[in-house]
């Protein structure tokens, strides 16, 4: 006999409670009969402010077993027994109790948790409510939306040890969704229906839940004079703090003198900065990293004044255990950190566990990812001070997702006899390979500056030998960092206590030791400034005794912390069923864990803000799955049909790079062509991610770049379209994709070395060409010379989604040198155009100072394109302007992606430049 399907109601409230308009209350009738189908596709592009209260009338999904269970023990069905005090539903009166919230039932029944699901994705999920048939789950979420979608889709299902069953789904209409801009809607019930369509599983199933719709245009700016900054977010906007921002790991003297001459920004050099502030560590180092090598070396090239004093100071004051002076200069970042903790400065490392590798009696290998994770537990273990935490996921431990963190954290002087806590955060990898500088040199100074550092991962030994080696060529490294002072260097300390706090506990679960707890406690040293109990936390901006810099000075930023975490890498984040505390740092619940999407946030609201131009650098560029081309959900190729609704309300069907920020930035390009407005996007990407271009992952890789690509360029073309621009413009007129190359001077890489090795012909050819990609390895966003996004965040889904990848950036401005202000070129404009000049080799050119205009667009494309005819080039006799390089593809009129005509692969190490899938590799891993 079948096993008979209740029909439950879903009730949904859709309301804002920031949005100060009266609210509605809207209910559907239990009538059996589904409502009349959705006429078709909307685009919902804005945020969803959403209230998911209950779900009713639910089935049992666990019949099968709670029968047997009867049949076994001769019992009657048992009566529901409510905890004293408690009402109809499941959520406990003091909803900041710390139990998973439970139905009481005495046998099995459902453990029901509701997700929402827009075009294949899920965008959010409750937390399970144990044994329930009348679930309250009372969660709130703020959902970013750029979809085409028919409706939203709320999926109710039974969570089980081996899976979760669907029990029912209930859709909101997208012309509802949209008419909640104008008439918030509250408390309203939407009948629950079976995913075959055969009805509602009880009469009385419904989801009931509360929303509000804010279109993108509508948005509170991020530069808003009261409340700037991203709201939505864990770390609020901090005022008074100062931030500098770095290129590469060291700008040597004579480089980029062009914006050094103008005095529009003076290059800063990343590296010896850090080396600086760790030499003049009194009380403590933090370091985090996805990978921490000991044999670095911070200083390998003509010093600074500060950093020659530096020295000279230290070698004057310190000597080593055999009584003779300390060369700081020389240092490997093991033996300085070594040093300072033997001066008594407490040195904490958190570095992520390669599982792969291992440095036993039985067994020692270097692990798949080479993070020299075991050297540096090894290095470090005679260290009297130094201690070390192994990040580990709960759910994947570490093999699938990483610890991908990267920041540095000193205590600095500030006033006085005073000290603060200085932060250093980007691309920040301290690990072989990573030191460069703007030339990005490829055989020259390989015995010198980069003497036993010559890091090539696509050029690898065929057998023994013939890989990149120490004749080159080295892969050359591009990355953008920061260095925070000020009340945000204090959230992103707040960060390392919390992950090392999570880390420590699960590392050493076994067993108590007096030195688990190793961080300094701040409070406690009264000359080192803290926050206040009541500062902590401030959405003002935090205590003004940390501010480094006065709010009213012209160079003073506004900064704020984001992340990409959850809590399973992170201690003393509020539990999903305690809903209070989840909206009020703007978390969101994936059943049972906390996630921080904050970094995905911020992303979106700088892209919403954008007035004239975006300009990204990022290692990846991968997202908005739901619009690809080969990948697109079948929602948006059907009428909504709630009578057959399995072709698109499985959550399992759920794509693998949902983050928004290609679709957001291609629909802001389309609304300023619909504006007549003039606007630009250049994005920056390596020419294949690291590895061999040839392998199936870097394929795979490449593959969904591609479709993330003209997803976009599909966006913008349709634009045109509309517009009547059809043959006026191009979609490359307003997006463009480039990567980085070099080809080095003759000399130089005769100085190498004989290209002739026939066991490798990659090397080989390369040698012969003197030309290598320059590895993008930078994670920022500038937005109209205004605002800037640096961080360790990669843009794909691993490191937006919070779930995945551990990551943290940080977003400022100056808020008295905005354009807008009138107050002239702030740190930002002189960032970004000193990266210009390194890519374009030339900062010069008076269109380049706005990169909106169809002038600069053509400037910076006609460079673009003669580079990468030079670098493709059989003549070594070609001499590049800087660096950058279109991307080699070809972009139609209508935004469809192609090859390059004679460009199918890449020069040298070859690889389809388009990539390709066959499936054999996990897309969670690739995206």
């Amino acid at each position: 006999m079948p096993v008979p399907y209740a029909f439950t109601p879903l009730v949904v409230s859709l309301a804002s409670p920031r949005s100060g308009r009266a609210p509605v209350i809207m209910s559907w009738s239990g009538e059996l009969s589904p409502p009349p189908a959705a006429s078709g596709t909307r685009l919902l592009h804005g945020d969803l402010d959403l209230t998911i209260h209950e779900a009713r009338g639910l089935p049992n999904m666990d019949f099968l077993s709670t029968l047997l269970r009867r049949l076994c023990l001769c019992l009657r069905p048992p009566a529901r027994r409510p905890s004293p005090g408690q009402s109809r539903g499941s959520v406990p009166a003091d909803d900041d109790g710390r139990r998973q919230p439970h139905g009481h039932h005495l046998l099995p029944t459902s453990d029901p948790y509701a997700a929402v699901v827009v075009a294949g994705n899920t965008l959010a999920r409750t937390h399970v409510v144990r044994n329930s048939e009348d679930a309250e789950w009372s969660t709130h979420v703020l959902l970013h939306l750029a979809h085409h979608a028919t409706g939203v889709a709320f999926h109710v299902k039974d969570a089980d040890p081996f899976g979760s069953d669907l029990i029912g789904v209930a859709i909101l209409p997208a012309a509802d969704v949209l008419a909640a801009a104008a008439a918030p809607i509250v408390r309203r019930e939407l009948p629950l229906y079976r995913p075959d369509g055969r009805g509602r599983p009880k009469p009385s199933s419904a989801i009931v839940i509360t929303a509000s719709f804010v279109p993108a245009g509508e948005h509170q700016s991020i530069y808003d004079a009261e409340h700037g900054g991203v709201p939505a977010a864990y770390f609020p906007a901090r005022r008074g703090c100062e931030v500098k921002l770095y290129q590469d790991a060291h700008v040597a003297g004579g480089e980029l003198d062009g914006v050094r001459r103008r005095g529009v920004f003076e290059p800063g050099r990343c590296w010896e900065d850090m080396c600086l502030a760790v030499l003049g560590a009194q009380h403590l180092v933090y370091v985090a990293g996805w990978s921490v090598n000991t044999k670095v070396r911070l200083v390998r090239e003509a010093m600074s004044p500060e950093m020659a004093a530096k020295v000279e100071e230290v070698r004057t004051t310190a000597t080593d255990d055999d009584d003779n002076p300390v060369a700081a200069e020389g240092m490997s970042l093991g033996a300085l950190l070594k040093y300072k903790s033997q001066e008594g400065v407490r040195v904490c490392l958190l570095v992520w566990d390669d599982k792969t590798s291992h440095d036993t009696f039985f067994l020692k290998t270097g692990g798949l990812m080479q993070t020299h994770d075991e050297e540096t537990k090894k290095f470090f273990k005679d260290s009297p001070n130094a201690e070390r935490g192994v990040s580990a996921s709960v759910q994947i431990v570490g093999t699938m997702y990483t610890q991908h963190q990267k920041c540095l954290l000193v205590d600095t002087p500030a006033s006085g006899s005073t000290r603060r806590i200085t932060a250093f955060l980007g691309g920040l990898d301290l690990a072989a390979g990573r030191y460069d500088t703007p030339s990005h040199r490829l055989f020259a100074d390989l015995g010198t500056v980069f003497s036993g550092d010559v890091y090539n991962p696509a050029i690898p030994p065929a057998g023994n030998k013939g890989g990149a080696g120490e004749e080159g060529p080295r892969q050359p490294w591009h990355d953008m960092h920061c260095r925070v002072d000020g009340p945000a260097a204090y959230d992103v300390l707040e960060n390392f206590e919390q992950r090392w706090r999570k880390a420590t506990k699960l590392f050493r679960r076994a067993k108590a030791h007096w030195k688990d707890d190793a961080l300094l406690k701040l409070e406690r040293i009264s000359w080192i400034l803290s926050p206040s109990d009541s500062g902590a936390g401030d959405g003002d901006g935090g205590d003004s005794h940390l501010y480094a810099l006065p709010d009213g000075h012209p160079d003073c930023w506004n900064a704020q912390v984001f992340r990409s975490v959850d809590s399973g890498s992170v201690k003393g984040l509020p539990r999903c069923w305690e809903t209070k505390k989840m909206e009020a740092k703007h978390l969101v619940c994936d059943k049972n864990v906390t996630v921080e999407q904050s970094i995905h946030t911020a992303y979106v609201r700088a892209i919403r803000s954008a007035k004239r131009f975006i300009y990204i650098e990022n290692q990846y560029f991968i997202g908005s799955s739901f619009a690809w081309p080969s990948y697109k959900h079948q929602e948006g190729r059907h009428h909504l049909n709630l009578l057959n609704l399995s072709h698109h309300l499985s959550e399992s069907s759920q794509l693998g790079a949902g983050n928004l920020v290609p679709m957001e930035i291609a629909l802001k390009v389309a609304s300023k062509i619909a504006a007549g407005e003039r606007f630009a996007v250049y994005i920056v990407i390596p020419m294949w991610p690291e590895g061999v271009p040839t392998s199936g992952p870097i394929q795979e890789i490449l593959f969904w770049q591609r479709q993330t690509m003209q997803a976009m360029y599909e966006v913008i073309a349709a634009a045109i379209r509309a517009a009547g621009m059809e043959g006026a413009a191009h979609p490359r007129d307003y997006l463009n994709f480039y990567c980085l190359g070099k080809r080095e001077a003759a000399a130089a890489a005769a100085a190498a070395g004989s290209p002739e090795q026939e066991h490798n012909p990659a090397a080989s050819s390369a040698r012969r060409h003197r030309r290598f990609m320059i590895y993008v390895h930078s994670k920022g966003m500038i937005v109209d010379d205004e605002y800037v996004i640096v961080g360790s965040a990669n843009i794909n889904q691993r490191s937006l989604a919070g779930s995945r990848d551990t990551e943290i950036a940080v977003g400022a401005y100056q808020p008295n040198l905005r354009a807008g202000a009138g107050a002239g070129d702030g740190q930002v404009f002189g960032f970004r155009m000193l990266l210009w000049e390194e890519h374009l080799g030339s900062s010069e050119w008076r269109e380049l100072r706005s990169p909106e205009s169809p002038e600069c667009v053509k400037r910076v494309n006609e460079i673009a394109a003669e580079n990468w005819r030079r670098y493709a080039a059989d003549d070594n006799d070609v001499a590049m302007q800087g660096h950058l390089m279109r991307y080699p593809v070809d972009v139609g009129d209508d935004g469809k992606i192609s090859e390059l005509r004679g460009h199918e692969f890449f020069p040298d190490v070859g690889g389809r430049i388009l990539g390709s899938t066959n499936n054999n590799y996990w897309d969670y891993l690739t995206m």
